[in-house]
């Protein structure tokens, strides 16, 4: 399991783990936005690149394929990108 201490946006994330097949991304507030979870994660650069790949239908949100970066997350979802998923926790 790794742990990584990370900031962005406001949303602390005092630990991101990898358990199992996921990665758990703990969040402070009540939602994210898509395309910041992706850079929190660190499954992305960028925005530019969070951008692409959501807007190329390659990012899913609880199943099904989400194309707007701002979609708002919550704690319980499950976000997928190519072979990994991403389960959103609160803190």
């Amino acid at each position: 399991m790794s742990h990584i201490d990370h900031m962005n946006d406001g949303n602390r994330v005092n630990d991101i783990s990898s358990k199992g097949d996921a990665v758990e991304v703990p969040i402070r507030d009540e939602t994210i936005r898509l395309g910041q979870l992706l850079k929190l994660a660190g499954v992305v650069d960028d925005g530019a690149h969070a951008r692409s790949l959501i807007e190329d239908g390659e990012v899913s949100v609880d199943g099904e394929v989400e194309r707007r970066r701002g979609r708002q997350v919550h704690p319980g979802s499950t976000v997928d990108l190519g072979g990994t998923r991403i389960r959103v926790t609160s803190t």
